[in-house]
């Protein structure tokens, strides 16, 4: 794990994820890798050790139905590690939060707001999907 946290802040990623002997690097800012991966490459995510900046409830919900292993952060929130957590992942981090604030740092982070009320990886991930398919069709 301790190489991926190196790389993790040597490189600037947003998120780097290693399986096996692969280790991947992925720069996008949110939850857009994570659901990318575990839509396309869902093996690649079953017991994988990640290392991420930030990890909010949404981020955590697309680690739990992919079943990765253990998983770093700079910053969490408390759904998130409760909901990783109950699943069985091991989390090590630096900060804990109440939630995770949107990058203009004037509210919640919108995933974090809209799963909110929502207990499950399983309940959350429609609404990830729905917030994905928006972006990309105003983007």
């Amino acid at each position: 794990m301790k190489e991926l946290i190196d790389m993790l802040h040597a490189g600037g990623y947003s998120c780097v994820i290693a399986n096996g002997d692969r280790t991947r690097t992925f720069t996008r800012r949110g939850v857009a890798d994570l659901y990318d991966l575990l839509v396309q490459e869902p093996d690649f995510l079953h017991g994988a050790s990640v290392a991420d900046k930030v990890i909010g409830k949404a981020a955590a919900s697309l680690m739990v139905l992919g079943g990765v292993h253990e998983v770093y952060t700079h910053i969490i929130s408390r759904p998130a590690l409760r909901l990783l957590q109950e699943a069985g992942v091991a989390v090590s981090c630096d900060e804990v939060v109440d939630h995770i604030i949107n990058r203009d740092r004037t509210g919640w982070c919108p995933l974090e707001q809209a799963s909110r009320d929502l207990h499950s990886a399983k309940e959350i991930f429609p609404v990830i999907e729905t917030f994905i398919a928006n972006q990309r069709k105003n983007a």
